[in-house]
């Protein structure tokens, strides 16, 4: 049985994890299905869209209508339809794996088309953060290329560059994070793509690893 599936990027953590959301028939958000474990211990519960496939040994576990890329941060994409409908099945073992079948196929193309919509989103996140200096963008991009080149010819002249870098960062992120500590906290977590907490923990760690 699948476990829960997420989805990070590098730049906003947590504070945008995106997922994969259930909508069932009438439009509500169904609740974890549980399943026990075969040892005879505690269960789990899984809200993978694959378990709402309305079936099941005894209790058929609900019907997942549609798909739609979920975010951490609230955002939530459009709705996506699954086809085939439940199929009419009767007493037919084989009918109940077509239908299984079908759904899952279904559901693996609309769970890619919500990755691409979560992908969207995070992009729409990254162009509200406060821009960087074209200069400075262009000379970031320019030193990864150039890490990147070297890690093939060189790995330990790039490991060392890159530890360069390392501390570098740490002490340049000292001052501004102790000003930006200073400032409205919903301003700071909106120039990062943060929400208030993670950008909180961000300067903190930042002043702290400094001094």
């Amino acid at each position: 049985m699948k476990r829960d599936e997420t989805w990070t990027a590098e730049e906003y953590g947590r504070a945008h994890e995106g997922r994969v959301g259930v909508l069932l028939a009438d439009g509500t958000v169904p609740r974890p299905v549980y399943f026990d474990s075969n040892s005879g211990g505690s269960g789990w519960e899984v809200t993978h869209w694959s378990v709402y496939d309305g079936q099941g040994p005894y209790t058929p576990r609900p019907r997942a209508h549609s798909l739609r890329g979920e975010c951490s941060c609230g955002w939530t994409g459009t709705p996506r339809t699954l086809d085939p409908a439940p199929a009419a099945f009767g007493d037919e073992d084989e009918d109940q794996d077509d239908d299984g079948r079908a759904f899952r196929e279904a559901g693996m193309q609309q769970a890619e088309d919500c990755r691409e919509d979560w992908d969207a989103h995070i992009a729409t996140v990254t162009e509200s953060t406060i821009p960087l200096p074209a200069e400075l963008d262009t000379l970031l991009q320019t030193l990864n290329t150039h890490l990147e080149d070297l890690a093939d010819t060189s790995p330990l002249a790039a490991l060392k560059a890159a530890r360069t870098l390392e501390i570098m960062a740490r002490r340049s992120a000292y001052r501004p994070a102790r000003d930006a500590q200073r400032l409205d906290p919903a301003e700071v977590a909106a120039g990062l793509g943060l929400d208030e907490d993670a950008a909180d923990e961000l300067l903190e760690r930042c002043v702290s690893r400094s001094r």
